[in-house]
């Protein structure tokens, strides 16, 4: 395990809290782009004339997008550094948020997603290398824990946010707000975020070693346990994110104000479990965790995907459901993010970025799939969001069980 002398001096100034409170800060750039607006979806979809499944582009491009720039962002900060990367990337958020809010036309707000995701993504790479540069594989998943915790925030409170400000000024007053935090969060960044990345990779942007490294990553069986876990869990929420606003509201006639309170309710959950993941790695370990939450994620799958099948659809079908399958998100991600990164203490990087492709790649096909098979009915999201949790427990309770000890890492 590391100890203080292995801290990058620069990073000695950088105090616990305000380590915290960074990393937090740059993972909240992400679900602020998705939660904000998620009440306005259907609006925007009105607004522009165009169906659900080309609205749902503005949700699919972003998780697309998101999951591809990491293979660049990732070798980008192991070879400049954390820090630019960080800051580069939040600059282009900001810009992108403008673009989004003055949008003429769905294209142009679709385009402008895509560059808000390359921002959003650059900044969480680089917030997870810092981790990885500065904590052992434990402490690391503790340290991500707290920060979801914190970072929790913004979807618990984001779609009600959302939902008022859609009702009282329109759609596009979401992404100002996304584009005002976006610069006082790059103004934070650069008056108090070191470099922590020590070991800079001068090839790390050459084609052949980048495949190589990204090759020797994949091999890692701790690497693919982990991030099949971490992509299992996030798929399930990834569908409940890109269809819920229209189930609810257009299938089950809630308003959009009740549904940023129903969304709220599956992040209460996953705050939960981010609190429960502190405690149960610290007495027990990485494994077990994620074995425990993937057990009560496939509880709640199951809990959903039956209740539809009985014909009980009214909005606590899914949302009961929901915040139990978030108690378990939130209990498996961070160990399964770290468990991924902690073979690979100098190509933290590449192997976020190559976890983070996994992850985006298969939520994108998710986000296509619900746009593509909504029928006006419950039963293609609490089926789709089933088969998440089902498989998030067959991963754990195999490969995490087989190949997830990665103590020696530390």
């Amino acid at each position: 395990m590391r100890g203080a002398a292995s801290t990058p001096p620069e990073a000695a100034a950088l105090s616990a809290g305000a380590l915290l409170g960074l990393t937090a800060g740059l993972m909240m750039l992400q679900p602020l782009a998705t939660d904000l607006y998620l009440p306005a979806l259907p609006g925007i979809a009105s607004y522009f004339g165009v169906g659900v499944a080309t609205a749902q582009w503005t949700l699919s491009i972003f998780v697309a997008t998101f999951g591809l720039w990491q293979l660049a962002a990732g070798p980008l900060s192991d070879r400049f550094g954390r820090y630019p990367v960080i800051v580069g990337g939040a600059a282009v958020y900001c810009a992108a948020s403008v673009l989004a809010m003055l949008a003429p036309t769905i294209e142009v707000l679709i385009g402008a997603r895509l560059l808000q995701a390359a921002g959003a993504c650059s900044c969480l790479v680089g917030a997870r290398g810092i981790v990885r540069d500065l904590r052992a594989p434990a402490e690391g998943a503790r340290l991500l824990a707290s920060a979801s915790t914190i970072m929790s925030v913004a979807p618990l409170a984001g779609p009600i946010l959302g939902a008022y400000l859609y009702v009282a000024f329109g759609w596009r007053a979401t992404f100002a707000v996304l584009a005002l935090f976006s610069l006082l969060l790059a103004a934070a960044v650069m008056l108090r975020l070191p470099e922590t990345n020590r070991h800079r990779n001068p090839r790390a942007l050459e084609l052949a070693p980048m495949l190589r490294t990204y090759a020797r990553i994949a091999r890692s069986p701790a690497f693919r346990a982990y991030t099949l876990a971490a992509t299992a869990t996030y798929a399930g929420l990834f569908a409940f994110i890109s269809g819920s606003s229209f189930v609810l509201i257009r299938v089950l006639g809630v308003s959009a104000p009740a549904f940023g309170a129903s969304f709220a309710t599956m992040v209460a959950g996953y705050l939960v479990g981010t609190i429960v993941c502190r405690a149960l790695v610290a007495k027990r370990g990485l494994q077990y965790t994620v074995c425990v939450g993937a057990a009560l994620q496939a509880a709640a799958g199951l809990t959903m995907a039956g209740l539809v099948a009985a014909g009980v659809h009214v909005p606590a079908t899914i949302v009961a459901p929901m915040f139990f399958y978030g108690v378990a998100h939130g209990m498996i991600q961070p160990p399964a993010l770290s468990g991924a990164m902690a073979p690979f203490p100098r190509s933290a990087g590449a192997a976020t970025a190559l976890l983070g492709l996994v992850m985006m790649a298969v939520a994108s096909l998710v986000g296509f799939w619900i746009g593509a098979s909504f029928d006006g009915t419950l039963a293609p999201l609490s089926y789709t969001i089933c088969a998440a949790a089902l498989a998030s427990a067959l991963v754990a309770f195999t490969l995490v069980r087989r190949h997830g000890n990665v103590d020696a890492h530390g």
